[in-house]
């Protein structure tokens, strides 16, 4: 496996440290100028320079219209610009590296972003067109972009069987099993989600879902029960904000304090945790 593939392999497991040592060992071994400015520009990008990045990828493409930096030139555009008129540039940019010779892997990522880039414009039938050729050369995200298309379209039912069918490749996949809980019925979604949970219990959306059926069903403590879970490994300002309306909802007024006053030692300009804790405090005896 050479080292551009590795680095690209390494990001898709999300190891990104070893993924830069890739990218430092591909830099110091490029065979030419254009490939050598690529390494430099995806380096410059993953530390967070994203303008300097981009400017490397122009660099290499003025020497070799080459797919890689076609690839980073679009990637690191569309990550820097908020602007929406830039979309069309991403797109071009996509459609020229494609043009360009590379391998499967890389060629299946491009057309997989460049599938994302278009349902963002509101072109499904060429999103589905990109994802499709991309699930032609085994990329096999690309079931979860397609689901994506087809729940879009309002077609629930074809979306969960694409994402059936990225589950049945990718084994133990519990992001796969949380994407498809959005396109079934609530039992199904319940099911999905538990098996989200044992397969990677730090994920917090499964138990965020059941504590809002569980409150929904009128069971407080189960919900508060919930919560507090996923509060144990990851107290973030959404599930202190959530525990704490459910606090004030079932009358617990100094529970609902505690949550209120821990989110804002984290983020003391939280509006929403403003305005709760003025509300709970205004209760309390």
């Amino acid at each position: 496996m050479t080292c551009k593939n590795l680095w690209l392999h390494l990001i898709r497991l999300n190891c990104p440290d070893a993924a830069m040592r890739s990218l430092e060992l591909a830099r110091r071994h490029a065979s030419s100028e254009h490939e050598r400015l690529v390494y430099e520009g995806w380096i410059l990008y993953d530390t967070g320079h994203c303008e300097e990045g981009l400017r490397k990828a122009e660099e290499s493409i003025k020497i070799s219209r080459s797919f890689e930096a076609f690839f980073l030139k679009a990637y690191a555009l569309a990550d820097s610009s908020l602007d929406s008129s830039c979309s069309s540039t991403v797109i071009s940019l996509l459609e020229n590296a494609l043009k360009c010779p590379s391998d499967n892997l890389r060629k299946g990522q491009a057309l997989n972003n460049l599938g994302s880039v278009l349902v963002d414009c509101g072109k499904l039938d060429s999103a589905a067109d990109c994802y499709i050729n991309a699930l032609k050369i085994r990329h096999t995200r690309a079931h979860q972009g397609l689901a994506r298309v087809h729940f879009l379209k309002n077609d629930k039912a074809t979306a969960y069987v694409e994402m059936t069918k990225l589950i049945e490749k990718a084994k133990n996949n519990a992001s796969a099993y949380e994407k498809r809980s959005e396109y079934c019925d609530r039992d199904l979604t319940k099911a999905d989600l538990e098996m989200v949970t044992r397969i990677d219990p730090l994920r917090v959306y499964p138990y965020r879902y059941r504590a809002a059926v569980l409150m929904d069903s009128r069971k407080e403590k189960e919900a508060i029960a919930e919560l507090s879970r996923a509060i144990a490994f990851k107290a973030d300002l959404h599930l202190l904000h959530l525990r704490a309306a459910f606090h004030e909802h079932v009358g617990d007024v100094l529970a609902a304090l505690r949550d209120c006053r821990a989110a804002l030692s984290v983020d003391p300009n939280h509006q929403e945790m403003l305005e709760l804790h003025s509300r709970v405090n205004s209760h309390e005896p």
